[in-house]
């Protein structure tokens, strides 16, 4: 009798620690389930922190360049306006090389989305390809590459540009004449420039371009490259520079050459290109709009990545500063040579 009330007791002893082993495993997997709905596997901890922010990378072709950095504030603040992560990169110094490089470690790093200058270059344009077919939208900005697969360009209208800078000229120089010629670089923007430059000045048989060379987007290099063309070339009328610099640098090299009445044209309005139009030294520069460039840019790719139709090219407006647009800002007037486009900033 005694052995059975032993046994029995050991029985309900057994049930009862089996349920309540039962009871703290359920309790263990419980506790498991409410800490995996909190904390991510796979080490997603770091994306549900940032929200699974967006990466978009911002490759441009000189990192410290003025128009560049203003690209990046414009594409910056779209980016925060639509909660993706911007990485700005580029060469510290114009470098077609390291800009591929650059496009090459950005696809391998798998980022969302890229910005990227076009580069007039097949392998350039593979790797655009290359990043499309993985699933990597490509804008281009500034300058085309219309024979790879990017979605869309967003920047200046460079051959329209290219005219209205001879018309500028030929207005300002007459129709006779020897002309001197700046190129940032080799670029696409900058031939199409040159090319709609052309157009115009060849309506006009007595207004020759005497000479045409590269500053690579430099102030030095083109105060450099305008002294030794004004040393061949004494009696020309004016030099016109294709990117950001050019002016500055041309209106040094003509200050040194004392040719007083040699004209400056340029393109945008770096460091202190409005106080050399107000003294004379520069006649005229065409501005593009960067910062607007770079919002437009990120907000296409934002409705891209959406799953929204967007049209393949964008042009960005452009502006004729000169001392009369000058002196018309400085009113609070706008100028007649901002119209129709953007008002001259």
């Amino acid at each position: 009798m005694k052995n059975r009330i032993w046994n029995g007791a050991l029985i309900l002893l057994a049930l009862l620690f089996a349920g309540l082993l039962a009871g703290f495993a359920m309790t263990v997997q419980h506790t498991r389930d409410l800490t995996s709905q909190l904390k991510p596997e796979n080490g997603a901890e770091a994306a549900a922190t940032a929200g699974e922010r967006t990466r978009i990378a911002l490759i441009s072709q000189e990192q410290d360049n003025p128009f560049w950095q203003s690209v990046e504030a414009g594409a910056a603040a779209a980016a925060e306006r639509y909660g993706m992560e911007l990485e700005y990169m580029g060469p510290t110094r114009i470098n077609p090389s390291e800009q591929t490089r650059l496009l090459e470690k950005a696809i391998a790093e798998g980022f969302d989305g890229l910005l990227v200058q076009g580069q007039n270059d097949l392998a350039y344009a593979s790797l655009i390809d290359q990043a499309s077919a993985s699933g990597i939208p490509v804008l281009t900005i500034d300058a085309d590459e219309p024979d790879s697969a990017r979605a869309a360009y967003v920047g200046t209208d460079n051959l329209e540009a290219g005219r209205r800078m001879g018309e500028l000229v030929v207005r300002s120089v007459g129709d006779k004449g020897e002309l001197g010629v700046l190129l940032g670089s080799e670029a696409s923007n900058q031939q199409l420039r040159l090319e709609g430059f052309r157009s115009v000045i060849a309506r006009h048989p007595d207004l020759v371009i005497a000479d045409v060379r590269t500053s690579n987007i430099s102030r030095l290099q083109a105060e450099e490259q305008t002294e030794d063309m004004l040393r061949e070339h004494p009696d020309l009328k004016a030099v016109i520079g294709f990117s950001a610099l050019d002016a500055l640098g041309i209106a040094e090299a003509a200050d040194h050459r004392q040719a007083d009445g040699l004209l400056v044209f340029g393109f945008d309005d770096p460091g202190n290109t409005r106080q050399e139009i107000g003294r004379g030294r520069i006649a005229a520069v065409i501005v593009q709009q960067p910062g607007q460039i770079g919002e437009k840019a990120v907000t296409l790719l934002h409705d891209y990545m959406q799953g929204k139709k967007i049209e393949e090219l964008h042009y960005t407006g452009t502006a004729v500063l000169d001392r009369a647009a000058l002196a018309a800002s400085e009113d609070g007037v706008s100028s007649q040579a901002c119209v129709p486009l953007e008002s001259c900033p």
